[in-house]
């Protein structure tokens, strides 16, 4: 067996044999692609309306009906104007739709408790839609491309990988050879005639491995319990993902060059990749709804360039010539990320 793949079995050894450690890196993606898939979720469902009607007419009670049957909707039947007010300030209905009529033709009022603003503004988006849907002879057919059904699952699943192989990659990756430096391995490892290069690969491999393993495993689920559309492109999403692996692994290695604890390491690696991913990255907010200058610097941050690359190929399923852009820039970043990491390794040395 070779000086190589001693390490790697060194290291390999070293995982297995921290049982909580390695139970922690497989449950917790499959853990966050769950929560995001099916408990939190961005779609309204259930509004509470209530109906304020001055003058019945055939319109009004059509427009009443359709409240009833749609299942977006909880009609909580008709009230006074002074009744809705006490319905929408005890919570008891999310809006209410106000009926007159002016000059012989219908007009409304929608009012919304505007307390969460997302729910308000779907809310709204939603009566207006039921109200206008009969106003005119000719029917409204929209097509919902790549997201029919508007699962917010579709938006999440990107986003979590991204956050998830930076966590594995680069957190667990630093953290592993800061604790090398802590015990007093690494200096006694540096000194031997094996060479820094084969060291550090041996310590990178193992977790490019169960990086594998968490990618196969997240793409299992995604494309089975999750209900995302399954084409050729997977093949595009492994192999960019693979680029992305590389990229926190480098970005892991930098880390340890920086940190002399562990404690540190973790601090560094939750300030410079957690923070930033989950608010600046589109995984959550969008990056075009962000002030210029957050725009701007979002471009540094990697998961930005994976998440918007996934999402065209995962839910878009469009060919990989659409993200080029996003790959190259990843390209690029690993690159120079891995250059930094080893001259600064080096010097270290």
């Amino acid at each position: 067996m070779s000086i190589f793949q001693s390490l790697i079995k060194k290291e390999v050894l070293h995982l297995l044999r921290d049982f909580r450690t390695i139970t922690v890196v497989l449950a917790m993606p499959v853990v966050l692609l769950l929560l995001f898939g099916f408990a939190i979720s961005t779609e309204v469902n259930n509004v509470n309306v209530v109906a304020v009607v001055e003058q019945h007419t055939d319109e009004t009670r059509q427009v009443i009906d359709r409240f009833r049957t749609n299942s977006y909707f909880t009609f909580k039947g008709i009230v006074s104007y002074g009744e809705a007010e006490n319905y929408l300030r005890k919570g008891r209905a999310d809006a209410a739709v106000i009926f007159r009529t002016e000059d012989g033709k219908l007009k409304h009022q929608i009012v919304v408790d505007a307390s969460n603003a997302t729910m308000a503004q779907t809310s709204t988006a939603y009566l207006e839609s039921v109200i206008n849907s009969g106003t005119t002879g000719l029917p409204v057919v929209t097509n919902t491309l790549y997201n029919p059904q508007l699962k917010s699952a579709y938006n999440f699943v990107p986003g979590i990988m991204g956050m998830i192989f930076i966590l594995i990659c680069a957190m667990m990756t630093s953290v592993s050879i800061v604790s090398e430096k802590e015990t007093g391995t690494m200096n006694l490892l540096l000194v031997s005639p094996v060479r820094p290069r084969t060291i550090i690969l041996g310590k990178l491999v193992p977790y490019f491995l169960l990086s594998c393993i968490i990618l196969i495993l997240m793409l299992v689920l995604s494309y089975t319990l999750l209900g995302i559309p399954f084409s050729a492109s997977v093949i595009n999403v492994v192999w960019v993902t693979i680029l992305y692996v590389v990229l926190a692994l480098s970005l892991g290695l930098l880390i340890s060059t920086i940190a002399s604890t562990q404690v540190s390491a973790l601090l560094v690696s939750g300030v410079m990749f957690m923070i930033p991913v989950v608010l600046l990255s589109g995984m959550i907010f969008p990056v075009e709804n962000m002030p210029l200058a957050l725009q701007w610097f979002s471009c540094i941050i990697p998961a930005r360039w994976y998440i918007s690359a996934m999402r065209v190929l995962m839910i878009q399923q469009l060919p990989v010539g659409y993200v080029l852009t996003e790959v190259l820039v990843l390209a690029g970043m690993t690159l120079c990320v891995l250059a930094l990491a080893i001259k600064k390794f080096n010097v270290k040395k």
